[in-house]
């Protein structure tokens, strides 16, 4: 009898010995983590231009098809230092990119077309809580050629009242989204929304319901390729292709419709050595979505119609 209740008891030990370790081991997938928090790169800075304002610190860490973090308490330690630095320099804005793996292509959590841009904005939202405001953060994104993305993100400080003019940066939030041309076939205005898209379009509806006051502001952009008055056209045609799919939704609000075509690149669409950058044209073709209202869309237009003056008077 005592040796039975003996092996009942070592049983017990076995079986909870498992269910401990494929709660760790299997839905956590915290086996090793030590090890793996061991080999991480310490190459994670803080970039303005060409220089590093904060260096030294343990790269962030992903898990395949995972937009969550995995954080240590370096990695901590370096958002808190970012957003301290933030705070006490209003006159700096960040860009945070993020890389995917090439297998990750296909994953579009949420809104946005890519897990890049998802891992992007988890990191934006960690310094959202640290107190730094969620505009003057934008995210961008990249493919990485590291099978094992061992430098997922990189963070570069600029002054937004000094971005070169031909360039703009992009926020991905709700209220300015954008979109890439994945939405349209190539040199086409048809437009065709994906999941992520259709999911952003049922949210604008219903805010532009519980908003009478609220108007959505629709800008199309375009590569460089083809000419500056085709590629004007071409992205006008698209933003009225957008509206058109937002009235088919039933979307009574005012829709505001206008182009950039190639005029405002968020990427080169050439290398600095000449030769064609079809990740940075495919950035560029893009179709921008930014609610607003009817106050601050009309002062927006007054204030561009000055600056237009003012340039006027100065040629």
């Amino acid at each position: 009898m005592r040796f039975l209740s003996l092996f009942v008891f070592l049983l017990f030990c076995v079986y909870v010995l498992a269910a401990r370790w494929y709660f760790v081991c299997q839905v956590r997938q915290l086996c090793g983590e030590e090890q793996v928090e061991e080999a991480r790169l310490k190459t994670l800075r803080l970039t303005e231009g060409d220089s590093a304002i904060l260096k030294g610190y343990d790269q962030f860490a992903f898990d395949s098809a995972s937009y969550q973090p995995r954080l240590n308490s370096n990695n901590e330690a370096f958002l808190d230092t970012v957003a301290a630095l933030l705070k006490t320099n209003p006159d700096r804005n960040m860009t945070i990119t993020a890389f995917y793996r090439d297998g990750e292509k296909g994953i579009k959590p949420g809104f946005f077309e890519n897990i890049g841009l998802a891992r992007a904005d988890q990191i934006r939202k960690l310094l959202m809580k640290r107190g730094v405001a969620q505009s003057r953060i934008s995210l961008d994104h990249g493919l990485s050629e590291d099978a094992q993305l061992k430098e997922p993100l990189l963070f570069d400080l600029y002054d937004p009242n000094n971005i070169p003019s031909d360039f703009e940066k992009v926020v991905f939030t709700f209220k300015n989204m954008t979109f890439s041309d994945a939405n349209f076939e190539y040199n086409s205005d048809v437009f065709k929304p994906g999941e992520p898209f259709k999911l952003y379009g049922d949210s604008v509806k219903t805010y532009l319901g519980l908003n009478p006051d609220a108007l959505i502001r629709i800008v199309g952009h375009t590569d460089s390729i083809g000419s500056a008055d085709y590629n004007l056209d071409l992205g006008m045609r698209r933003a009225q292709s957008a509206r058109d799919y937002f009235r088919e939704l039933g979307v009574e609000a005012k829709i505001e419709v206008e182009s950039a075509g190639e005029e405002r690149p968020v990427a080169p669409n050439t290398h600095p050595d000449g030769t064609d950058n079809p990740e940075g044209r495919q950035k560029n073709r893009r179709v921008n979505f930014i609610l607003t209202t009817s106050g601050e869309y009309e002062k927006e237009l007054e204030e561009n119609k000055k600056i237009l003056e003012d340039a006027s008077d100065l040629n």
